[in-house]
């Protein structure tokens, strides 16, 4: 595979601090977050006016995932579509919004916006090294117009390793069936004023998928991270404190879009097709993200975020989802194609994009009182922009006697050779007031203000313009929450919110963005040694916009752009469970599970007439449901369990009209992963972990072209040594 050179990253920073006003830094918030956390803390989670979960370090640790997937799939309220097996780009759901490419939810990094360019182009072909996340915190609700742009699903924000209050530092090892080998170590150490840390993570695999004459299908990833921090002494008059976050990463993948044929796939699931073997996707991601934070009183302090993310990426990859149609359809000469028996012209494009994306945002906590009743006052503005630039090149091959041999290089058309831009505004206010000592309602406003561009040129030099698009845009989402402890165990909850997504760079003028109107309400339970949560949502969509790609297309076939579905309801059902049995001799058994039940449907007839009323929503499972369960010595053993299930999909909007066929649909699915750990000592613990542990695999996916499979059965031993 071709390698990208590692370039180290070389940035120096100057920064003066000044102070103007007078008070000192309330006992609470001596202890200033390097990352922003949504939540902070589960307990904290108790007092939002709506659904929020967070996946712990501890809880992370318990299987030791390297897969988004895997660590989500436990939270109700999520749809999880597997793609490749490892997570490298997944597509994430929030309460029926479309997964695709995880376009639909505020994705962030330590409370910043991570996806490429959310704004210009939604779909998230980055995303954060799963295996080094420290923690995830997934919010939905009212509390979710704090953060956007996207409201009308949830926010889901991945915290990074934090920099050690001591010195301390970890290395962790292990290898697996499939040729899987990770490293992630880091080191990190502070003073009364300062502090630090490096860490890494790599991973390598050589993939489960067999290509035809070609070999498997590897992946190699690196990332590099490095964090910074200068803090006031105690007796300074201000609290303060700055901290600076580097990251860099690279990826050589060798993954694909081409799937199989269904009677290829009940054959062997594992199998790629040899007329894929050039498909590969590089790429690398370069950020820098400065927090600081001063306390100018008791009751009032001010945090402000900058930060600059650059992606690279180039996708090299074929598009011959009409040879798999075929092939189900029984075109023999399209089956031969595809098993390399008859030769074949076909084109590969380098899907090439450049993204960049930088801001500023600043918001302000108060804590104030008017007469009996408080207030947690918090104000915020977001300063964003946004670019990704397309030159997209596609090489011409023939399949002779089953080689690849290349023939030509093709410029691209206009539309693969294009720039988009977004320009953002936003705004938010968000007060928590404390009515009575059991009744709290959370009032938030947000505004926001997107301008989008797009030009595209017809000359390779882009001295000659071609058509041209822009789009402006503007909303106000208000919403209201609402927590009522009825007594020491149990909390009643409600809220409404206006649900926000933009459109992208790629629509036209007067193009809306997706709009709804957020519905939920539910109850929470907690007796310290069992908790419950059921939540009732419902959200009613007066413009449902799908993000066009070629990883999701359109209803209109459209692979950029925008469509818009028209009016829609979802309703739903979210539960989640938690406790721990005590046993004999110190062991203990916990016990977690979680369902989610949805439904929904187009409820108007599209303009155009693709969709009518009744139509489906593709991709989204009616039933969700995950178990983990625990044994641990409170000693040195501990061993954990994990079973989910995933509902079939219908993988377009029509499926449901009753002229489908199994092409119509994913299949469902049972998924078991075990792990156990065995301390050697306070400093060294050695594990075995088995993802599938009973190696069942489906079709879980159908875009863009052919069967896919889940993960088979992979076993890996690891040891983590903690210094």
């Amino acid at each position: 595979m071709r390698r990208f050179t590692l370039n180290p990253l070389s940035l120096a920073l100057f920064t003066t601090l000044t102070t103007t006003a007078g008070g000192a830094f309330a006992e609470e918030k001596t202890e200033l977050l390097e990352t922003v956390s949504v939540l902070g803390s589960s307990e904290h989670t108790e007092k939002l006016p709506g659904s929020a979960h967070l996946v712990s370090a501890g809880e992370l640790e318990k299987f030791e995932f390297v897969d988004i997937n895997r660590m989500l799939r436990t939270v109700p309220g999520v749809y999880l579509r597997e793609e490749d097996g490892y997570g490298l780009r997944p597509n994430i759901g929030i309460r029926g919004a479309d997964g695709g490419r995880s376009g639909k939810i505020s994705l962030m990094e330590d409370g910043v916006l991570i996806a490429p360019a959310p704004y210009a182009a939604p779909s998230a072909y980055y995303f954060p090294t799963a295996g080094r996340l420290n923690q995830i915190e997934v919010l939905k609700g009212p509390a979710t117009l704090k953060y956007g742009p996207f409201t009308v699903g949830g926010a889901v924000n991945m915290l990074s390793t934090p920099i050690p209050g001591v010195s301390e530092g970890s290395v962790q090892l292990e290898t697996g069936q499939y040729g899987e080998n990770r490293l992630h170590a880091y080191y990190g150490d502070s003073t009364e004023t300062t502090g630090w840390l490096v860490e890494t993570h790599q991973q390598q695999a050589d993939g489960f998928r067999d290509i035809d004459r070609g070999g498997s299908a590897d992946i190699a990833k690196e990332d590099y991270l490095v964090k910074g921090r200068l803090k006031s002494a105690a007796d300074a008059t201000y609290a303060q404190q700055l901290d600076i976050k580097l990251q860099y990463s690279e990826e050589e993948s060798g993954m694909s879009y081409l799937g199989l044929t269904d009677a290829d796939f009940a054959s062997d699931p594992n199998r790629r097709y040899g007329i894929s073997a050039l498909d590969e996707m590089q790429n690398r991601h370069s950020g820098l993200q400065l927090n600081h934070s001063i306390a100018l009183s008791d009751s009032f302090s001010l945090n402000t975020q900058a930060y600059y993310n650059k992606f690279k990426r180039d996708w090299f990859k074929v598009g011959l989802g009409d040879l798999i149609d075929d092939a189900n359809s029984g075109d023999a000469t399209a089956q031969a194609v595809l098993d390399g028996e008859a030769d074949y012209d076909f084109g590969i494009k380098h899907n090439n994009r450049k993204y960049e994306s930088r801001g500023v945002q600043v918001s302000a906590d108060w804590q104030l009182a008017t007469g009996d009743i408080e207030h947690d006052l918090e104000i915020g503005l977001r300063r964003h922009w946004d670019e990704v630039d397309r030159f997209q090149p596609t090489e011409e091959y023939s399949q002779i006697d089953g080689a690849l041999l290349f023939q030509e290089v093709r410029d691209p058309s206009a539309s693969n050779n294009r720039v988009e831009e977004a320009d953002a505004n936003s705004f938010f206010v968000y007060d928590q007031i404390q009515l009575a000592e059991q009744l709290a309602l959370t009032a938030t406003l947000r505004y926001e203000d997107v301008d989008t561009t797009q030009q595209r040129y017809n000359s390779i030099d882009r001295s000659e313009k071609g058509s041209s698009r822009s789009n402006s845009l503007s909303e106000w989402l208000p919403g209201l929450g609402l927590v009522y402890e009825v007594n020491s165990e149990w909390a009643l909850l409600a809220g409404v919110h206006r649900g926000f997504a933009p459109p992208g760079a790629g629509s036209d003028n007067g193009v809306g963005a997706e709009l709804s109107t957020n519905y939920e309400w539910g109850a929470r339970y907690n007796r310290g040694d069992l908790r419950a949560e059921v939540i009732a949502f419902y959200s009613d969509y007066e413009n449902t916009v799908q993000n066009c790609s070629i990883a999701v297309p359109c209803p209109d076939e459209a692979e950029s752009g925008s469509y818009q579905l028209g009016e829609s309801e979802i309703r739903g059902l979210e539960a989640s469970l938690g406790t721990q049995w005590q046993l004999a001799g110190g062991w203990f058994v916990p016990l977690a599970a979680s369902y989610t039940w949805t439904e929904a449907e187009i409820t108007r007839d599209s303009d155009g007439g693709d969709l009518l009323a009744g139509d489906n929503f593709a991709y989204l499972p009616e039933n969700v449901f995950a178990l983990t369960a625990g044994l641990d010595s409170g000693a040195a053993w501990r061993v954990n369990l994990t079973a989910a299930f995933q509902d079939e999909m219908c993988v377009d909007n029509r499926c449901n009209r009753g002229a489908g066929d199994r092409f119509d649909h994913t299949e469902s699915l049972w998924v078991v992963d075990a792990a156990a750990h065995y301390d050697f000592s306070a400093d060294l613990t050695g594990y075995l972990k088995v993802d599938n542990l009973l190696d069942e695999q489906a079709i879980i996916n159908r875009a863009p072209d052919g069967a896919r499979a889940n993960r088979p059965r992979t076993a890996s031993v690891g040891v983590r040594f903690i210094f």
